[in-house]
């Protein structure tokens, strides 16, 4: 089955934390990256979500290098929601 990869970006106003993150990780806008797989056997053309990935600056960002966590889209929009309610 085909896959794709679609990175896109997200914005937090306030420092925000996740369950699959180890700490709270600061403002920001954070890349997004969301790899579908194509669903076969439809008349038209379908995908379905099956990862969801955060991009975070590395610990040891010499150079800016990064880590890409995977997340739950549910969580993600949890806390999007979150950060839009706290203002």
């Amino acid at each position: 089955m085909p896959i794709r990869s679609i990175e896109t970006t997200v914005t937090f106003k306030r420092p925000f934390t996740l369950p699959d993150l180890e700490r709270p990780q600061p403002a920001g806008t954070y890349r997004l990256v969301t790899d579908e797989e194509e669903i076969s056997g439809l008349s038209f053309l379908a995908f379905r979500r099956i990862a969801t990935m955060l991009r975070l600056p590395s610990l040891a960002a010499s150079g800016g290098s990064e880590q890409l966590i995977s997340i739950d889209a549910g969580d993600l929009a949890d806390a999007l929601k979150a950060d839009g309610e706290n203002r």
